[in-house]
């Protein structure tokens, strides 16, 4: 069962003006798609790796070919953020139960997106932003390259409930090198609905 490319959930332009059209386009029809195609040649290649789930092979990444958990990776992690981003006005709020966490767990919601931002920011080369459930509790981190939380090799591992793409094929072609910008304005487009049922998944 060969992997394949999820639709957008929204038109090309639709998160405008913090993720423009052009950068939406390359990042979904080509980026993305490069991804897929290369995971399925990946697993196509090695038996043992055929009928997994995503989450499986995650579960066991450091025993598989760097291009599975590259390209594995970078295939959950896209598939995610789209339904992770809404157009503005449209992406609902946090729950009362996710915003009473980050107020327990993170300081406030003013103090968590600091600090989200930062992890960010901060992210040496290419990479992702996220929050997740550990241990019953938030906790703001990031990964490098196309590694997410769920892989054994994450410094930090748990369920994600929010991610940010800090790659520069996110943001360049409207931000440039101004990757704090860029993370501001994904704030605009956070789909809090998505969050909020991944929280509740997380914590059930």
């Amino acid at each position: 069962m060969a992997f394949t490319l999820p639709p957008l959930p929204y038109a090309y332009d639709a998160l405008e003006p913090a993720i423009d059209q052009e950068t939406m386009t390359f990042h979904h029809d080509k980026h993305h798609q490069a991804y897929v195609d290369n995971l399925n040649k990946a697993v196509d290649a090695d038996a043992s790796l055929q009928g997994k789930s995503l989450e499986d092979l995650f579960a066991a990444i450091s025993t598989a070919p760097k291009a599975v958990r590259n390209n594995g990776g970078g295939h959950w992690n896209h598939a995610l953020f789209w339904e992770l981003l809404a157009p503005a006005g449209q992406g609902g709020e946090p729950s009362a139960e996710l915003a009473a966490a980050i107020d327990r767990d993170l300081g406030g919601l003013d103090k968590f997106k600091e600090d989200f931002n930062a992890a960010g920011a901060g992210q040496f080369g290419s990479g992702w932003a996220w929050l997740i459930v550990q241990d019953g509790k938030l906790k703001v981190t990031s990964t490098p390259n196309q590694d997410n939380p769920l892989m054994d090799v994450a410094e930090q591992k748990g369920a994600v409930v929010l991610g940010a793409d800090v790659w520069e094929h996110a943001y360049y072609l409207k931000y440039q090198n101004r990757r704090p910008e860029y993370l501001k304005a994904f704030w605009t487009v956070v789909n809090w609905n998505k969050a909020n049922a991944l929280f509740a998944a997380a914590t059930a």
